[in-house]
């Protein structure tokens, strides 16, 4: 009974590195990453053109150009790097597999050492071993999560996360954009920054509740950060203001 039982915990251990909570944490990962890379970018871009030529029309040509760039950019990004990820993955399951083939003592005596750190002891800690090494795949799979805090990626993904974080970087870019399109210019720079803060604010908040934090201190920081981030473009157009004839 005993032995059943363990062999269920280690199932649902091993299921729990592909975990959909760790998916969808890494969706949310990919929204905020988009979402907030469009905000800041974009905003600091039109403060800057419209800091710099006062012209709305100038900001909205800018403004735009940005959103689609920045879009394609950080979807390209995404793309390439959850690729990169699935590499590194399996190159370092390879090397795991080559060495519980050239030097399996000395890999079960990390697994020995893993679980010896996790409060296991003798009989228990040797079956926990034993069921481990027993099939490679289990064997390496446990040492990849355990030793090198590596989960499996999943090459399918690549696309997903390239259009989630593409498709929120054109939505945060165009809600500091929104403003110029009703405003003038000068009410149009405080709106933006306003607004611009509140949404930071709210996902940094929304970020700590689903994960790890304080909402009210996570939502600050990155208001904060992301607002100071975007007045540095408005600094730079002021040092280059168009001279008015």
């Amino acid at each position: 009974m005993k032995k059943l039982n363990y062999q269920h915990q280690k199932e649902q251990y091993l299921h729990s590195q592909i975990d959909p909570h760790r998916r969808s944490t890494s969706g949310l990962s990919d929204v905020i990453l988009g979402g907030q890379d469009g905000l800041v970018n974009v905003l600091g871009v039109i403060l800057g053109i419209a800091a710099a030529t006062n012209d709305p029309r100038i900001v909205m040509v800018a403004g735009l150009a940005a959103t689609f760039a920045e879009s394609v950019s950080m979807g390209a990004v995404a793309y390439t790097s959850t690729l990169a990820d699935a590499d590194y993955y399996d190159s370092e399951r390879e090397r795991e597999l080559r060495h519980i083939e050239q030097i399996p003592k000395l890999e079960r005596a990390e697994v020995s050492q893993i679980y010896t750190e996790k409060g296991f002891e003798g009989e228990l800690l040797e079956r926990i071993v034993n069921t481990i090494t027993a099939n490679p795949d289990v064997w390496v799979t446990v040492m990849m999560a355990e030793e090198h805090q590596l989960a499996p990626v999943n090459r399918g993904q690549a696309w997903k996360s390239a259009l989630v974080v593409g498709i929120s970087a054109i939505v945060g870019s165009l809600i500091p954009l929104a403003p110029f399109a009703f405003l003038p210019v000068a009410t149009s720079m405080w709106v933006s920054v306003l607004i611009t803060a509140l949404v930071l604010f709210a996902v940094g908040a929304y970020k700590a509740r689903v994960t790890v934090g304080k909402p009210g201190r996570s939502g600050l920081e990155m208001a904060v950060i992301g607002t100071v981030s975007a007045l540095v473009g408005y600094a730079v157009g002021l040092v280059l203001k168009v001279p008015t004839a």
